[in-house]
């Protein structure tokens, strides 16, 4: 069964006609994931540690100590310095997040929220987005009706599903609006259609 990712399927919907298909290649044949590759891992992961080992945001501070690669010395201190602006004066301690697979006609969607937060005593589960491009409201309302499809069921209650744009400072909580997001993931499950039927054929 082809296991896709949270990019991947934001990728496939926002386009259409012949890239479209394209994109759907491009996931089948990719290579396999590598670290050495993983451009933010460094930064994903000092993040993590960071609320994991109960620190404080000047701590963030850290993960510029060990890098090597000039692309991610210029790129990571913006990162860093949006993340330490929404971190502001938040009461934040950490509460693990965890996986779920969103599956629809034969396509595995890995579900993986980096961070699981309490926030001013709200539980919250979190994606990251830390590249550079703006962050559409397509791509957010996507992830956060998968989120909600696949994690609610296993979060803390009234848990909020949240995806923050590190660069801009800005987290975006799901509205609880279940006829909203029943409505996204009926387009997304015929995406997914889209995709199964596609990867069959290339």
């Amino acid at each position: 069964m082809p296991r896709i990712t949270l990019t991947d399927v934001v990728d496939v919907i926002s386009k259409s006609g012949t890239p479209k298909a394209t994109k759907v290649n491009q996931i089948k044949y990719r290579q396999s994931y590598s670290p050495q590759t993983d451009f933010y891992k460094a930064l994903r992961e000092g993040i993590i540690s960071a609320h994991q080992n109960g620190n404080s945001k000047q701590k963030l501070g850290d993960i510029l100590k060990f890098l090597t690669d000039e692309k991610k010395i210029k790129n990571y201190p913006k990162a860093i310095q949006g993340y330490e602006k929404w971190w502001g004066k938040k009461s934040i301690t950490w509460n693990a997040p965890f996986s779920a697979t969103y599956s629809y006609q034969d396509i595995d969607i890995g579900i993986n929220p980096e961070l699981g937060l309490i926030i001013d005593g709200e539980p919250y589960l979190v994606k990251l987005y830390l590249k550079e491009e703006s962050l559409q409201k397509l791509r957010i309302d996507i992830v956060l009706a998968l989120m909600e499809s696949a994690l609610t069921d296993g979060a803390p209650t009234n848990c909020k599903m949240a995806v923050l744009d590190v660069r801009s400072s800005k987290l975006f909580c799901s509205a609880n609006d279940p006829a909203a997001s029943a409505k996204l993931m009926k387009m997304v499950n015929a995406e997914l259609a889209y995709v199964s039927s596609l990867w069959e054929q290339i």
